[in-house]
């Protein structure tokens, strides 16, 4: 599937406000859907950058033989999920998609569910 399609069936979760699929190596999203005046998704698409790029660092530190599958931050209204995702380079991922849901609408199990099956339909 392509990122355009990706997007959509993101969107399709229940709950999902704005979903975005990121470059964590330059910080720029190769592509946004939802968000709003309150959600700025390349904005969090930078932020949530340097998320990745810090729990790599801490994970490299600690020289954990393991890989990311996702993260969660939780907050009051909102469910934010980074999903890691692998570009096929070889180099392991470089990619997330970061979807933010409305709490009180969302199933998280399902979301991250639904998350993976995309990413592994996912072409770039």
């Amino acid at each position: 599937m392509n990122i355009e399609t990706a997007l959509k069936e993101a969107m399709a979760i229940d709950g999902a406000v704005g979903v975005a699929l990121v470059d964590f190596e330059s910080g720029m999203s190769l592509g946004t859907l939802g968000g709003g005046d309150w959600l700025d998704l390349e904005v969090a698409a930078a932020g949530n950058t340097e998320v990745v790029r810090s729990k790599m660092r801490v994970m490299a530190a600690l020289a954990l033989n393991d890989s990311i599958e996702d993260i969660l931050i939780t907050l009051n209204r909102q469910y934010h999920l980074i999903r890691l995702i692998d570009d096929g380079g070889g180099s392991g991922p470089s990619l997330f998609l970061y979807l933010v849901l409305d709490r009180s609408r969302a199933n998280l199990a399902l979301a991250r569910h639904n998350l993976r099956r995309i990413e592994g339909d996912l072409s770039v």
